[in-house]
């Protein structure tokens, strides 16, 4: 047991959790004022309820042994066995890694609400939570990351398909998940129509910085120990965010004449997205290169719904989805040997073996996570409700779902009232100085 390592896993873990609250700025800036608490709420709630899944089994089923390659055993269901000193998974102790890739599974699920926002019930949220997470997250996981030399999951092990921290495990998982809710659940009433405009950009600001501070952790923490291999990481995914946020904003200011705050948070997502399978596989020039471009056409993927014809509504396909297979892709493409994944691209003379691995793997990862959430949201909105009711739809989910509004209009109203009410002060001849006047009516 190495001790600095320890604390790197330990404090990466905490990061990653940090992660989700940040989400929940993001998203909920995004959304109309009639939205904002339940879009944070279905982050919030996902972290208590992947927590609890986590412990009672989905460790367990994501690396507590194999089963055909596709999901663990039941060794370690209630973390059994994990408290004892020899307890160690490389050089920390096993429930430092039991922590850290928690935090994995949390932010995965709670990724797709982008997708779904002002429509939805919180009881079909959280049972689609629970049954996406049982069903898709662990087996997928398993299946990238737990290596056995020869006896672990089928992608990561068999396939030797590179995910270095979840381009693929994550956010092509959870972007197809979240391209099946919005088909299933359909659009909002007046997509298209009305102005959806986000009503805090400060808060998707916010949410954004949080992303990218917490994502070092995500990244660079699964390196699992404080050495090269975490520093390479670190460096490459801010070169990478960077280099995303101009590659977006370039993108805006070609097609829309206008660089905004909302398309610079946005690019940052994207770039943190697509580095995440690659962190480990390029160098920092292949960062830069991976970022302008994964922000580039992010920017542009984003706006295949209004095409195609289906309502995500906060991007999660065209940044997720999109973001993560180019990231995985792009592995073939600029993986270098002389990065701690020892692999060489299709640029760097390695020919194009590895690149159709990265293609196999997230191709089978988003037609299993689109069928499999397709049909759990079908399930759901036919017994317990996902699908809100028109009438509550156009009152807002805040006040149907929650009984609150995030923003109290009342109050504000009622001192902009007594403001206005106050008596104009007078000069010393009775009369009202203009001036006066017109800065307390103001």
């Amino acid at each position: 047991m190495n001790a600095g390592d320890t604390a790197w896993v330990l404090a990466s873990a905490a990061l990653v959790m940090l992660m989700t609250p940040g989400l929940a700025f993001f998203y909920g800036g995004m959304v109309r004022v009639k939205s904002v608490l339940n879009m944070m709420m279905m982050s919030f709630v996902t972290i208590a309820v992947v927590t609890i899944l986590w412990v009672v089994v989905g460790y367990s089923l994501t690396f507590g042994g194999d089963n055909g390659h596709v999901i663990g055993d039941f060794s370690a269901v209630g973390l059994k066995g994990l408290l004892a000193p020899e307890a160690i998974t490389g050089t920390t102790p096993e429930l430092a890694f039991v922590a850290f890739q928690l935090m994995f599974a949390i932010i995965t699920p709670a990724l797709i609400s982008g997708a779904i926002a002002d429509r939805v019930t919180f009881r079909g949220w959280i049972a689609f939570v629970v049954g996406w997470t049982c069903l898709v997250y662990f087996p997928v996981a398993h299946s990238v990351w737990f290596l056995d030399e020869g006896n672990g999951g089928w992608i990561g092990d068999k396939l030797k398909a590179i995910d270095f921290a979840g381009g693929t495990a994550v956010h092509v998982n959870a972007g197809a998940a979240a391209l099946a809710l919005a088909i299933v659940l359909g659009k909002r009433i007046g997509w298209k129509k009305d102005p959806m405009r986000p009503h805090s950009l400060p808060l998707v600001l916010l949410g954004a910085g949080l992303l990218w501070f917490g994502w070092f952790g995500f990244n660079a923490g699964s390196a699992l120990s404080a050495g090269s291999t975490a520093a390479i990481t670190f460096v490459n995914t801010q070169v990478a965010t960077a280099a995303a946020v101009i590659g977006w904003l370039i993108v805006e200011r070609i097609v829309h004449g206008k660089a905004t705050t909302l398309g610079l948070a946005s690019g940052a997502v994207a770039g943190l997205v697509a580095i995440t399978p690659a962190c480990g596989a390029v160098s920092p020039i292949g960062a830069l290169i991976l970022g302008v471009f994964a922000g580039a056409i992010c920017a542009f993927a984003v706006s295949l719904k209004y095409k195609l014809g289906f309502d995500d509504s906060l991007d999660v396909v065209g940044v997720h989805l999109v973001g993560g297979l180019f990231g995985s892709l792009a592995i073939g493409l600029l993986g270098t040997a002389a990065a701690p994944s020892a692999v060489d691209g299709l640029f760097y003379g390695g020919g194009a073996g590895q690149l159709g691995r990265q293609a196999l793997a997230n191709l089978a990862v988003g037609v299993y996570s689109f069928v499999i959430a397709f049909i759990l949201a079908k399930v759901i909105d036919l017994t317990i409700g996902f699908r809100l009711a028109e009438e509550d739809e156009v009152t807002g989910v805040d006040q149907v779902e929650h009984a609150e509004t995030a923003y109290d209009f009342a109050s504000a109203s009622g001192v902009r009232g007594a403001l206005s009410a106050r008596p104009a002060p007078t000069t010393d001849n009775g009369s009202t100085d203009a001036s006066e006047k017109e800065g307390a009516n103001a």
